[in-house]
């Protein structure tokens, strides 16, 4: 399984109407859960954001949030930031551009957010137009770190380096609060707070405001 812990400057460059990360110098971290909500495993993943006093934004399956809606709500109510992750799911490059479409519109009835990641971060710039065209009115939020926690082939303790070894101020980072990258997500999750935390930075929540401050510049 190939791909970039932390993604090159020249692939950033190819679709510069996204937000890869976030320019700051202060020691702010920018935390992203991918899939959820999930039942069991977002509710583990947001006592330990409550223990170390962490924010994040939760990227959410539609289907999900219909189904689980006691913690999509705990998600809000603990002050942490939401996005659209489309209706099913859907992956870009295996469906056709009005189906996508419409996975996203799906979503956005249950997920009130401009924020959007595509899954597997795949959207070619034609469909991002399309979405633009359509009136959703949507911001691509992408990442500048992967845990890589969906990895069946890395060890937990690789996951945790992934994150530890590369972030830096402004980066956002993915973790998905699934039940295929729990073990390794929230082993890594937990060193990654514990280790930025005593290294004085804060975690915080993307939002649209500071998303569109970020474009802007």
């Amino acid at each position: 399984m190939f791909y970039f812990v932390k993604m090159p400057s020249l692939l950033r460059k190819m679709m510069s109407g996204r937000v890869w990360d976030i320019a700051t110098e202060e020691r702010i971290l920018y935390l992203t859960f991918d899939d959820g909500p999930d039942p069991i495993i977002t509710e583990k993943v947001l006592d330990l954001l409550s223990q170390y006093s962490a924010k994040a934004c939760f990227f959410c399956v539609g289907a999900n949030v219909q189904k689980y809606a006691a913690t999509y709500g705990r998600i809000i109510n603990d002050g942490h930031s939401i996005g659209n992750h489309t209706m099913q799911h859907l992956n870009a490059s295996k469906v056709g551009d009005s189906e996508y479409l419409q996975g996203v519109k799906a979503a956005k009835v249950f997920i009130d957010s401009k924020l959007f990641r595509p899954p597997y971060g795949r959207l070619s710039n034609f469909l991002e137009k399309q979405i633009e065209a359509a009136g959703i009115n949507l911001k691509v939020v992408m990442w500048s770190i992967l845990s890589g926690d969906f990895d069946p082939n890395i060890t937990a303790e690789k996951c945790r380096d992934n994150v530890l070894l590369n972030a830096k101020a402004g980066d956002i980072i993915v973790f998905h609060d699934s039940e295929k990258a729990q073990e390794k997500m929230l082993f890594a999750l937990e060193a990654t707070l514990k280790y930025f935390i005593e290294q004085g930075f804060r975690f915080e929540a993307l939002s649209y405001n500071l998303i569109e401050k970020e474009l802007e510049k």
